[in-house]
């Protein structure tokens, strides 16, 4: 699947697409998988629940968010995929987070959840044709192709072990 034009998704997620190296975009998320294992294998129930600022996610909930935007994601590309041209709506990653009850989940679970959720995504996207991968639908008032969904699935992954690593870690 090739990197996507800079026409098939709107300039705030040029900076997650950006992230993605070079190559398969699908080898570079099967990638991450790894990534997360590695980051979390050690993590601490306390630690799990740390929160660098009363009003930031714990790290849970930082987790649960991942998995929260990577499974609309490819719900969005799916739907593009099938050229249903409906305009589908946003969310507010913060009232999804406030209402969610990810601190009392274990991490394990949690990590565990992510490997499947992109494991099957990787597979959806495999198995979309070239056709299908340019495939354009409107999400939020925005356009995006299947591909770039593809990329910002992986740059926002990226984003949020960067910031994992940076203020919690």
């Amino acid at each position: 699947m090739k990197r996507p034009n800079k026409d098939e998704y709107v300039l705030y997620y040029h900076t997650y697409i950006e992230k993605v190296p070079d190559g398969d975009v699908v080898k570079s998320m099967n990638k991450q998988i790894a990534e997360v294992k590695r980051l979390f294998k050690n993590v601490t129930k306390k630690q799990s629940e740390f929160r660098y600022s009363p009003e930031k996610w714990s790290v849970k909930e930082v987790l649960g968010h991942i998995l929260e935007a990577e499974r609309i994601f490819s719900y969005r590309a799916l739907r593009f995929a099938r050229n249903d041209n409906k305009d589908l709506h946003g969310f507010d990653e913060n009232e999804y987070i406030h209402r969610s009850n990810y601190n009392e989940i274990k991490l394990a679970d949690l990590v565990e959840e992510f490997c499947a959720l992109r494991t099957a995504n990787m597979l959806m996207f495999k198995n979309f044709t070239d056709e299908m991968s340019l495939h354009l639908g409107t999400a939020n008032g925005n356009k995006f192709s299947v591909r770039a969904l593809a990329y910002i699935m992986y740059g926002h992954v990226h984003h949020h072990l960067k910031i994992l690593k940076e203020r919690y870690f």
